[in-house]
């Protein structure tokens, strides 16, 4: 668990903004070349599994928990991590902003609006977007994976519960803090 004198740098930092490279990429897809927008995804698949490491690095340090159990505790919040914020910040926001970016390069435009337009709209989006995905992850994964890994982890169902809901729900999936709860 985060204390105040350990910010979390994936969420407390400069660094969380990495987490939005993708859905800027897809909003520039009209006006740079596709090599910037696959850069874009690599940039945030690079924070993505960074976070994982940390949050799985971070479980492992949780001193309540026998080593066996802390291994699998951590492996646990590691995949959690990484199943999240692969969907909730790259996967499902990379759609989202690619879709609208195409529709809005559908409409009759003029000119050199065709793509500055869907590309404004993209960055515009983006703020939009963030929270209904992130609720809607967090609902999925409860829903679903969570509950499954636990199960086949072994681990009793409520071992580490508010570590574990600190590390991996404390925010969403750019670093905004939501006091432990979904939004």
């Amino acid at each position: 668990m985060q204390t105040q004198q350990q910010p979390d740098v994936f969420k407390d930092t400069w660094l969380r903004y990495l987490g939005y490279t993708n859905e800027v990429g897809e909003s520039f897809r009209p006006l740079v070349h596709p090599r910037f927008v696959v850069a874009s995804y690599v940039v945030a698949g690079g924070y993505v599994c960074a976070d994982a490491v940390d949050k799985a690095i971070e479980a492992n340090q949780t001193k309540s928990l026998p080593e066996k159990q802390r291994r699998v505790y951590a492996l646990e919040c590691g995949l959690d991590t990484l199943l999240w914020q692969g969907l909730a910040s790259v996967a499902i926001p990379g759609l989202v902003i690619n879709r609208i970016v195409w529709a809005v390069g559908k409409l009759p435009l003029p000119g050199r609006a065709r793509t500055i337009l869907p590309t404004a709209v993209g960055l515009a989006s983006i703020p939009m977007i963030i929270h209904p995905i992130d609720h809607s992850v967090h609902v999925l994964m409860d829903n679903t994976s969570r509950p499954f890994v636990r199960k086949v982890s072994g681990l009793p169902p409520n071992l580490g519960k508010a570590d574990f809901d600190d590390l991996i729900s404390g925010g969403d999936s750019k670093g905004n803090s939501t006091g432990g709860k979904a939004v």
